[in-house]
């Protein structure tokens, strides 16, 4: 059985290689809840996967995507990673956010991200 720490580098294994929608397929619950700092969860992974198409689809280039930290706690897993990717409209977005995870029997069945929008 794989432990916590490999479970969470291999989600964040898939982010870096920009297999977003592999890494939620693979490792969301199908019942997920995801929260953006502080709006009204996303329920559900299919919800959550058409909402990150969404969103992907804003993006023209990706700049960077880089841990800067991982921490694994009691069923928990928090990641801070730094972003910077370019809009199709030519805005550049430059931020740092941190992923807090709840796992129960390998898979995240929550989910939030806390950052500073700019």
């Amino acid at each position: 059985m794989n432990s916590l720490l490999e479970k969470v580098g291999d989600f964040n294994d898939l982010l870096l290689q920009g297999r977003d929608l592999e890494a939620m397929e693979n490792f969301y619950d199908d019942e997920v809840e995801v929260w953006e700092n502080d709006c009204d969860a996303v329920r559900g992974k299919t919800q959550a996967i058409r909402i990150k198409k969404e969103f992907l689809s804003t993006i023209s280039e990706l700049l960077c995507a880089k841990p800067l930290k991982v921490t694994v706690g009691e069923g928990t897993t928090m990641v801070e990673w730094h972003l910077s990717y370019e809009l199709q409209e030519g805005l550049k977005k430059d931020l740092t956010r941190v992923a807090v995870q709840e796992w129960k029997d390998g898979r995240i069945i929550r989910e939030k991200f806390y950052y500073q929008s700019k």
